[in-house]
């Protein structure tokens, strides 16, 4: 039995994780939220560790209100870097294999094609430069898998698509930016695709390692062209309408482009990622259900 510990248990990733556990009976679960586990004290983690040895720790927890972190700059490092840093160092001295998931607001949104894990990176936000610094902090301990995944949502927790259903219900019109293009993520896809991974790394008995791969689901599309497949899968009848995103003013800066290429995850361990329009679907179908 290889155990694994969950930070972050509550929000969207940790939920669905936790959701599916059931599904790889191999892996023993320890799901944590603040309440049993302050990433935020080295002190605290190594404890919890001396009574709960782990051989995968997956680090869910972090800052991730964009806006907000404009604001609140000194909790965003916190979580984001000053946290990940210890969560890296105390694995690199327990032989722990850290995987920790971060974002495509690393990235300046500026290319015309794929993001690959190599490029250069140039965070524009304070939740972007946070979330690198918590990666550099991985580099630096030479151990961590990255993950860096793109406009997540779930049937947990706040995000684009709840929103999207909520306004909808409320207005006959909604205003969205159309020159805004990425790539939605549905959560249980990545839960699933965290855990094949954790399970092909015990196949392989591999050695706790530093590296850095993309993960979000296949295609692309603007935020207009997501909110209307929302809309047309609840059949609210709400009109969309698209707008520039000078017409829609936001206190950090989102990415104009910020579509991640899959192929390394997708190569080295041979996983099948849905397209979004059909995870959209599943995700309705679920929630129906």
């Amino acid at each position: 039995m290889t155990h694994v510990l969950i930070t972050g248990c509550k929000g969207q990733l940790g939920s669905e994780i936790q959701r599916i556990s059931g599904k790889f009976p191999e892996m023993s679960f320890n799901f944590t939220d603040l309440e049993e586990l302050d990433i935020t004290l080295p002190g605290d983690i190594r404890s919890f560790l001396d009574n709960n040895p782990v051989k995968f720790l997956v680090n869910c927890a972090g800052y991730t209100a964009v806006d907000k972190a404009e604001d609140d700059e000194d909790m965003a490092y916190l979580l984001n870097a000053d946290a990940t840093e210890s969560l890296a160092t105390i694995s690199a001295e327990r032989g722990m294999q850290l995987i920790h998931i971060s974002t495509d607001y690393i990235f300046n949104g500026e290319k015309n094609h794929p993001y690959i894990e190599d490029d250069p990176v140039n965070p524009q936000t304070v939740y972007g430069k946070s979330k690198l610094q918590g990666e550099q902090a991985l580099q630096k301990a030479g151990t961590g898998i990255i993950v860096r995944t793109s406009w997540l949502y779930s049937s947990f927790g706040n995000n684009f698509v709840k929103t999207i259903l909520r306004l909808s219900g409320e207005r006959e019109q909604l205003n969205v930016v159309f020159d805004q293009t990425g790539c939605p993520t549905y959560a249980h896809d990545l839960a699933m695709a965290i855990l094949e991974m954790i399970r092909i790394e015990i196949e392989q008995e591999n050695s706790p390692r530093y590296d850095i791969y993309h993960y979000s689901n296949q295609g692309m599309c603007s935020w207009y062209e997501f909110a209307t497949a929302i809309i047309d899968f609840a059949g609210t009848g709400c009109e969309i309408l698209p707008v520039e995103s000078k017409d829609y003013v936001t206190r950090a800066k989102r990415p104009r482009y910020s579509v991640m290429s899959k192929e390394k995850i997708t190569g080295e361990y041979d996983l099948r990622i849905p397209h979004w329009k059909d995870s959209l679907k599943k995700y309705f179908d679920e929630i129906t259900d």
